[in-house]
Parts: C-alpha cells; structure tokens; sequence
C-alpha cells in the first residue's frame, strides 16, 4: 500500500451540480388581467420544471373596532383568501402538475411584495400582466416600474393582460 487511496464515487467533483426550482411569483387580486399572469407562470413553470407562487395580500382596514369585531374581520378576510388560493391552485396543478406555494400577507401590495421577494430568496421571477384597456398598466406595474424598481432584484415579466390561452401557451 503506498498510502494514497482512490477518490471516492461520490466526491463533489463527479456528481452534477443541483438544479435549482425555478420560482415563479404572481400576484393573486381581483382583477382579470392576473389570471394571464397566473397561466403564464403555470405554463413557464411546466417548461422549466420550475414551480408558481401565490400573493395574496389583504389591504388593512380602515375600520377601527373592538378587538373582537376587528379580529373576526381579519379571520373573514384571510379565509377569502385561503378560498380564492385553492381555487386558482386547480388551475396551476391542471397546467405545470405541481401543487403552487400560498403567501397570505397584510399591508400594502407593492410592500408586502418587495418584503416577500427579500425574504424568499427561491422565488426567480416575478409574471404580472398589464391592464388590457387603458392607458395605465396597473398600479403595481407603475409602481415597481417607477420609484419602486430599485428594490425589485429579480426579473419582472409583464404580460399583455389581454393574451388569450392560445397566445400564452405558444409565448410561454
């Protein structure tokens, strides 16, 4: 024996780098442009191996009540938006095969996001879609895409909010 011994099969040098999940973050509200952005993500995800996530973010009250009434209020609010993320996690698993991860916050949008993006640092690519008519392409888009752009570092895909799902399936 002369006391140098083989490299063994796994040593980080053979084995292949890991694949990172591609994180796809969309915006969940009550307007029709996000279910663009919600089947694109769903779509780039499938194509990618990747995988979409869910924002919801409830806006604070202005409503100054008794801490009971105010607590039912916020249970009420954040079970509308356990009911609405289930529902559109039907439409993400029927298109990319994988189950979506939920975030339910409380605040502003465009804060609650940028805090979101800071703290999860798997999340890739933010897919919002634009107003369909109109001049404004909503007020996040104007917002990150104005003062805001500067805390945004990673990718923001806006998608034309008026794709119909023969157009998003061949772009995606």
């Amino acid at each position: 024996m002369t006391g140098d011994s083989p490299v063994p099969p796994s040593s980080s040098a053979e084995q292949p780098s890991a694949t990172i999940e591609r994180v796809f973050l969309v915006v969940v509200d009550k307007s029709e442009e996000h279910k663009v952005a919600l089947r694109y993500a769903a779509l780039r995800a499938k194509r990618t191996g990747g995988r979409v996530a869910l924002l919801y973010v409830i806006a604070p009250t202005d409503f100054q009540a008794f801490g009971s009434v105010e607590n039912l209020m916020r249970e009420e609010q954040r079970q509308e938006a356990e009911t609405v993320l289930q529902g559109l996690s039907v439409e993400v698993q029927a298109i990319c095969g994988k189950t979506p991860v939920f975030h339910i916050r409380e605040g502003n949008v465009a804060d609650e996001l940028l805090a979101l993006i800071d703290e999860d640092q798997g999340i890739s690519v933010l897919v919002l879609a634009a107003a369909a008519r109109g001049k404004n392409p909503g007020p996040l888009i104007t917002a990150l895409a104005g003062k805001m752009w500067t805390k945004l570092h990673i990718p923001m895909t806006i998608v034309p909010g008026d794709l119909g799902n023969q157009e998003l399936d061949r772009l995606a």
